[in-house]
């Protein structure tokens, strides 16, 4: 069985965003990039199952400019057999990215998809739905354990839900979505990022695999968050009261 991968480049999580002058997005010159933190986790759960002996060959998929092949190279370097990279140089938004993979599971026939369950950059939480919906295949977001049964063809997932754990037990080929209790990813070790250097990537463009790109979102402007006033010590309860009554107006 073959798993394939998602894989998205977005700005580090220890970097602190900045709003471009214009306001027409974040700034991400000479800005530090990596892997989405989700994206690693289900690049983990990946490599564990082909470990295991559940499936033969892992796939890792990144869309974007150029640059993207650097994180594709991260991801050889953490285990994946072989990369595609569906070079665009335009924004993509979920649904987009949803039918470059359904293009792409066309010509590829994975048996399972792993994609992180949102990007850190947007939030979205939109892309792993859209993919099972537009290739109607069984899905299971935001999980937390999965089991395979190669024998039967069935993925077993636990996910956290508001009032515990749910558990779904999907027909395979199913797309599943990673949630942070997965597991813990492993780090690429320097032989490992030797190797990765030969390892194949794959090239596509939207317009090779004869998909619209075109959007009917607009981003109409990007804005900071306001500043927090300054907290104060107050000396009393019934100070507090008074603030929390009077100038807070939340009791």
């Amino acid at each position: 069985m073959k798993i394939m991968v998602a894989i998205k480049r977005v700005v580090d999580y220890a970097v602190k965003i900045r709003v471009k002058p214009d306001k027409t997005g974040v700034e991400t010159n000479n800005v530090k990039m990596s892997m989405n933190p989700f994206c690693e986790i289900a690049l983990e759960e990946a490599l564990k199952i082909r470990e295991a002996g559940l499936a033969s060959e892992v796939v890792a998929v990144s869309m974007g400019p150029p640059q993207c092949v650097d994180t594709l190279r991260t991801g050889l370097a953490m285990g994946a057999d072989r990369g595609i990279h569906v070079e665009a140089t335009t924004g993509l938004y979920p649904l987009n990215v949803a039918k470059i993979f359904k293009r792409l599971v066309e010509l590829e026939n994975p048996g399972l998809i792993f994609l992180g369950k949102q990007a850190i950059d947007d939030d979205c939480n939109q892309t792993g739905q859209m993919v099972a919906g537009l290739l109607r295949w069984p899905q299971a977001t935001f999980a937390s354990k999965v089991m395979l049964d190669k024998e039967k063809q069935v993925a077993t997932v636990e996910r956290e839900v508001d009032g515990g754990l749910e558990t779904l037990s999907l027909d395979l080929p199913a797309v599943i979505t990673t949630d942070l209790r997965l597991n813990q990813p492993r780090y690429a070790t320097l032989p490992n990022i030797m190797k990765a250097k030969s390892k194949v990537i794959k090239k596509y463009t939207p317009q090779e695999l004869n998909v619209d790109i075109r959007s009917d979102l607009e981003v109409v402007q990007v804005t900071e968050p306001p500043k927090r006033k300054a907290g104060v010590i107050v000396s009393s309860v019934d100070e507090l009261i008074d603030k929390l009554k009077n100038e807070a107006h939340v009791i």
